[in-house]
């Protein structure tokens, strides 16, 4: 009995620290235009990574294209644990790991099922500025066009922005809706 409790310390201890310890989701700066090369390299890594990309539409006179471009660029999102962030950061492409005061920054994991749920979806997604209350805006169409103020509400809109405060960016959703922009 004392042998089989040995051997499954042994064994236990000789588990791979990835496997033993917490993983969390984390958001990777990439190199410009690097955002596909540096998921691929992640998932060649055997790192479970999330690139949320949309359907980008370009108009010419003579054509249309529609290519997929990543919905937040520079980033890619990655689930690691302490240990395997050294790997993260040895990936041709990342710049670095989004941090604030030194620390590296997690993401909630309700965050990244929004987005899953998102791109699984197939909804209608593209990037939007992220926008606050309190913040400076511009309208963009409509007969307030040009005009600036402060964004205190936004009521009676049908369109649903999830914002991720961790790299301060946000996705819209279902594009209607009086169109604003955020003013420098």
């Amino acid at each position: 009995m004392r042998e089989a409790s040995q051997a499954t310390t042994a064994a236990v201890m000789n588990l791979p620290e990835q496997l033993t310890e917490p993983r969390c989701w984390l958001a990777a700066y990439t190199r410009s235009r690097h955002e596909q090369q540096v998921a691929q390299q992640l998932e060649q890594k055997k790192l479970e990574c999330l690139l949320p990309t949309f359907e980008r539409v370009a108009r010419w006179s003579d054509r249309v294209k529609r290519s997929r471009a990543p919905l937040f660029p520079g980033y890619v999102f990655v689930q690691v644990s302490d240990a395997e962030r050294a790997r993260v950061l040895q990936t041709v492409g990342v710049v670095n790991l989004v941090s604030r005061g030194g620390k590296v920054v997690t993401l909630s994991p309700d965050e990244i099922a929004q987005l899953r749920t998102c791109c699984l979806q197939g909804c209608n997604i593209e990037p939007h500025p992220y926008l606050t209350i309190g913040r400076r805006v511009r309208v963009q169409h409509g007969p307030f066009a040009g005009w600036e103020g402060t964004l205190v509400e936004k009521q009676n809109s049908r369109r649903l922005i999830i914002a991720i405060e961790q790299i301060m960016k946000a996705v819209a959703i279902n594009i209607d809706g009086a169109d604003v922009e955020a003013t420098n």
